[in-house]
């Protein structure tokens, strides 16, 4: 039996988020602080994590879940926090993926626990679970959509800069510095729409671009998967800084756009299944709304014609014509190979696809869409790496260095895709 999150518990609890992407967190964490809520994100990592995990989830469910699950029971027995204070809050997704089911597969790893009072606060849009002490305001949303706007930015910034960067560390302390400075905007109901929000991104990519920097060549990786596999550092063993470690820029693809491919999905069920015309023609309208704030983050980017400008979601999405249908949209779908491609577009033609345990869709759209991705760009690099309990590290570093060495033959011979 669930137990609610009640109104007497906003005051008291303590909220604990599960950390997927840091950069973005941080910021999102500010709005639900800024809204009475008490909470803290999630930095427990280590093998304690997944060996929760997989004492509470069966090992033939998603990695992504095991993970998730294990940092949250983690913090809970090993946190010095107050069971009887606490509450957990996880995603639900509504979809066929089976990320929809993790609320539950919590639920019943807290009772193995002997902790069935916590409650369990579902964060979704689509109604599934409703807590009287919890509730999504359109204020909330609205700080939410901005705080990963402008995580987008810092991330894809900071990950531009901070491989040339002369005095190390400058990318990463602007960073904190605009992670204070927006949840403090925040908490005064600034900062996240119009003339502010486009003062702010401009800021951010002036301060960025004002990093003094080396001028040298490096090898371009880019990073695609699972939502949680590709941002988490957790999720894939910390990815992004063992290939900085080697001396590459990394390229992750923004979580907005995910936010538009999963918007975008609403359209595209209604032209093939049929249904509510009114709801596509909302959505129509709340996605162009959601594109201005697009164009507006793009355009402080090219200003200073320092930074690598990603294309918009409307023409990454072409980019899958003639590969796959835009009804391929179970988990990351048709817009994984479309990352793909764009990455490439962009300068990255090596791919690293984070592949977990489980995630059949994945699978199909990334591993299995290698080949037709190669035949269109022949000179894309691209390895899929699987991620779960018993893949060791060693083995993925391997395939990661045999990938990395390829390119760095096509790098000294002067070939780009």
């Amino acid at each position: 039996m669930s137990v609610p999150f009640t109104k007497a518990m906003k005051k008291e609890y303590t909220i604990l988020i599960p950390n997927m992407s840091p950069v973005h967190f941080n910021i999102a964490k500010e709005v639900f602080a800024n809204h009475g809520y008490r909470v803290v994100l999630l930095e427990n990592q280590g093998p304690n994590v997944i060996r929760e995990g997989l004492r509470y989830v069966h090992n033939d469910i998603c990695y992504p879940a095991q993970l998730v699950i294990g940092q949250l029971i983690d913090a809970v027995k090993h946190g010095g926090y107050d069971v009887n204070k606490v509450a957990l809050v996880i995603t639900q997704t509504g979809g066929g993926c089976r990320a929809s089911n993790y609320l539950f597969l919590l639920r019943k790893a807290l009772e193995k626990c002997q902790m069935p009072q916590i409650p369990v606060i579902s964060l979704n849009l689509k109604g599934m679970e409703k807590n009287p002490g919890f509730k999504l305001s359109f204020f909330m949303l609205l700080q939410a959509y901005s705080a990963f706007v402008y995580g987008d930015l810092l991330m894809t910034l900071s990950n531009q800069v901070r491989p040339y960067e002369v005095n190390k560390g400058e990318a990463d302390t602007l960073v904190a510095k605009w992670t204070a400075y927006l949840g403090e905007r925040f908490s005064h109901n600034r900062g996240y729409i119009g003339w502010a929000m486009k003062r702010n991104l401009q800021q951010i990519c002036d301060e960025f671009a004002a990093i003094q920097t080396r001028s040298e060549e490096r090898i371009k990786v880019g990073i695609v998967g699972e939502i949680y596999m590709k941002y988490s550092p957790l999720g894939n063993n910390h990815l992004q800084e063992d290939l900085e470690a080697q001396g590459c820029e990394v390229m992750v693809p923004s979580m907005m756009g995910f936010l538009y491919y999963g918007a975008d999905n609403a359209i595209t069920d209604r032209s093939y299944y049929g249904g509510r015309v009114v709801s596509a023609k909302i959505t129509q309208f709340i996605l162009h709304q959601l594109f201005k704030v697009e164009k507006m983050m793009r355009t402080a980017m090219s200003a200073s014609g320092k930074f690598t400008v990603p294309i918009p979601y409307t023409e990454m999405k072409k980019l899958d014509e003639g590969l796959l249908d835009y009804g391929v949209k179970m988990g990351e779908g048709w817009l994984l190979t479309a990352e793909m491609l764009d990455l490439i577009h962009a300068g990255y033609p090596n791919i690293v696809c984070t592949q977990p345990f489980g995630c059949l869709p994945n699978h199909i759209c990334a591993k299995g869409m290698i080949r037709a991705v190669t035949e269109r760009v022949p000179d894309a690099n691209i390895v899929p790496i699987d991620y779960d309990p018993s893949a060791t590290h060693v083995n993925q570093e391997n395939r990661i260095k045999l990938m990395l060495s390829l390119a760095k033959e096509k790098l000294e011979q002067g070939k780009s895709p």
